[in-house]
């Protein structure tokens, strides 16, 4: 146990004043979680009024169908996603403040966000945009793009969004799916203090999706095009909409094919980011919220969540390199700072030191995603900081907007571990033939309806690849291709994908294990391991390593081999090891297995990734050049697998 909940905090929880509403004052968090789970209907119905959910047209229900795929929540509701993060605030607080590399540092009161809302709005009504329609964005992590997606959800138009760094192609492809009306786009942007135009980008997919290019000038300090926004004075307007009303299209990573668009409602959404933002993170309007994010990755639509408890966000647009977030978060005050796991990881291989030098007392808790979180980050981060901080490894997905396990106030924080499952998502890992486990590694399944999973994917009309996804291995239930492991106390280990696994011997193994072995070789930078089908054999396990500095010589590759047999059986120990230049990640930060995997099968780059989608498009190249020792065929393993 690393971490303990602060009896005082608890005390005024809103978990706490939660449960007591409900009239389950008494019951443990995990009391709490079977009720939500085994009473979706009285959870969700207490929830939405503890929550204060504004309706326009009450319900008539909570559940109108618990079908999966299919459930209908809430049926006749009606509300609106915008007018619950700008309704009811103080008008001179500060609701965001931001620091970019291209426009420098600032705050906006939540006068200044419903100012900025209602004129893009004006804006986005003069270009023929209404409910139902369409709106793209190009743009990066600014407060502007928060206005701009205010503006859209007020009307009940439908947002979706592509990061800057995305090259034409990759964005086309996203965009073409859902044909949208017009395309806010901005001019350029930096990284590392190097400008980056985009103005050529932007024409190209403006022209390519036949949607009108709405400009932003961020390099030049234009801001939106003359003419674009209207009356800073009007007060925004709400358009109120079914909870089943499209709020958003989302895409895949790009890494199977084409990246697929899914669809969420407003409602499930709203519900859901609630949730979590109040009873699940605690956040109050004295919070200051950041996650390092950029919009191509939905950790940015997460960020919504603290706006709609009443907190301020921290928005950083730039590269998040050596001490930038630390002093982020001393200059700003944050008291939640979020990244990918993967930054946590480089954060401690490369030694920062983050309270050196500066203040991070306000700094209450230190969010991880994207990946497993190695269990050496959860020392680093308790060397470096005060007991008292809470560290919160999540796992949710762009597929459900929202954590299905990892962050409750009222639960320790274990090495290695994440939180227990969210309230209301009945999470359980299953056997291959659908037997709940516990203490055992199993598929990652959701058995009960969400409100947050997605209406379905754009123009997946008779919901065969929303099917196809998520609910053909278990019919009826999600299935999320991660691996699981519930410990008896209820928290959660997430070894890797399950669409990755190796499988020896009858044993599946999870890749997070190995890369857990690998912490212990300091001169492993990354690492990503993938198991190679060979007929009439056991297959072979081929590890990719990034080095520090170093040459993979024999010593090495035996350090690697013997580290990985000690720290998880002679099973795990790779048939072959080979060094390359980088690794393919998405934009988050995620490492690409299974997409490796099946280029080392043979198949076509442009079949198994779009390179266009990926932070380091170059290291696909690094991987096929060190693949080509692999053909002809691996040779024998090294380990005798019968007496492993």
């Amino acid at each position: 146990m690393l971490w303990r909940p602060d009896p005082a905090r608890l005390r005024d929880a809103a978990l706490t004043r939660f449960a007591t509403a409900a009239g389950r004052a008494w019951a443990t968090y995990d009391e709490l979680w079977r009720w939500s789970v085994d009473d979706l209907e009285g959870f969700w119905a207490s929830a939405a009024e503890f929550l204060g959910v504004r309706w326009h047209a009450q319900p008539s229900a909570v559940l109108g169908s618990r079908a999966m795929p299919g459930a209908e929540w809430f049926p006749g509701g009606r509300l609106s996603f915008a007018e619950h993060v700008l309704t009811g605030r103080d008008p001179d607080a500060v609701a965001v403040q931001f620091r970019s590399e291209a426009a420098g540092n600032g705050a906006w009161t939540w006068a200044d966000l419903r100012r900025e809302t209602s004129r893009v709005r004006h804006g986005l009504v003069a270009a023929g945009v209404g409910a139902g329609d369409r709106v793209a964005a190009y743009l990066p992590n600014l407060p502007q793009t928060l206005a701009a997606f205010l503006a859209t959800a007020s009307l009940g138009a439908i947002w979706s969004a592509a990061a800057p760094e995305f090259g034409a192609d990759a964005v086309v492809a996203r965009f073409t799916q859902i044909a949208p009306t017009v395309l806010l786009a901005v001019d350029g942007y930096r990284y590392k203090g190097r400008a980056v135009d985009r103005e050529q980008e932007a024409r190209e997919i403006a022209d390519r999706i036949g949607a009108r290019r709405i400009r932003f000038g961020l390099l030049d300090g234009t801001g939106w095009e003359a003419g674009f926004t209207g009356d800073p004075d009007a007060p925004p307007e709400f358009v109120d909409v079914a909870v089943d009303h499209p709020l958003w299209g989302l895409y895949s990573s790009g890494t199977t094919g084409p990246p697929k668009a899914i669809v969420h409602g407003h409602g499930g959404v709203l519900l859901e980011l609630l949730k979590t933002a109040v009873l699940q993170l605690d956040l109050r309007p004295e919070d200051r919220f950041a996650w390092y994010t950029t919009t191509g990755w939905v950790m940015w639509n997460i960020q919504l969540a603290p706006l709609l408890a009443g907190a301020s966000v921290v928005l950083y647009d730039g590269h998040p390199g050596g001490d930038t977030l630390w002093e982020l978060a001393a200059d700003t005050g944050i008291t939640v700072l979020g990244a990918s796991a993967a930054w946590l990881e480089a954060q401690r291989k490369d030694g920062a030191q983050p309270r050196a030098g500066r203040d991070l007392s306000a700094l209450r808790a230190i969010g991880s995603t994207g990946s497993p979180l190695p269990a050496e980050c959860y020392d680093w981060v308790y060397t470096e900081f005060p007991a008292d901080t809470w560290l919160v490894s999540i796992s949710g997905g762009t597929d459900i907007v929202t954590p299905f396990l990892g962050l409750a106030p009222n639960v320790p924080v274990y090495r290695g571990e994440l939180g227990p499952p969210a309230l209301g998502v009945d999470l359980q890992a299953w056997s291959p033939d659908g037997r709940p486990l516990r203490g055992e590694v199993g598929e990652m399944v959701v058995a009960a309806p969400m409100p947050s999973m997605p209406l379905g994917f754009w123009g997946d009309d008779d919901g065969q690849r929303l099917r196809a996804s998520y609910f053909e291995h278990f019919p009826g239930v999600w299935a999320h291709g991660d691996w699981l492991e519930l410990t008896p106390r209820g928290t959660g280990i997430i070894t890797g994908r399950s669409d990755a696994t190796i499988n020896r011997g009858g044993v599946r193994i999870g890749t997070g294990e190995i890369y857990q072995a690998l912490a212990s070789i300091p001169e492993v930078a990354d690492a990503v391991a993938v198991d190679i089908p060979r007929p009439e054999t056991h297959g072979a396990i081929v590890l990719f390593v990034v080095l520090d500095g170093v040459p993979l010589d024999e010593a090495l590759t035996t350090r690697i081999r013997t580290a990985i047999r000690r720290g998880c059986s002679p099973r795990h120990v790779p048939d072959e090891v080979l060094a390359v230049a980088d690794l393919p990640r998405t934009s988050s930060g995620k490492k690409l297995e299974v997409p490796v995997k099946r280029l080392l099968m043979g198949a076509e780059p442009d079949s198994v990734i779009s390179r266009d989608s990926l932070a380091n498009p170059s290291a696909i190249d690094a991987v096929l050049d060190a693949a080509r020792s692999l053909i002809p065929p691996l040779r024998p393993a090294h380990t005798n697998l019968e007496n492993a």
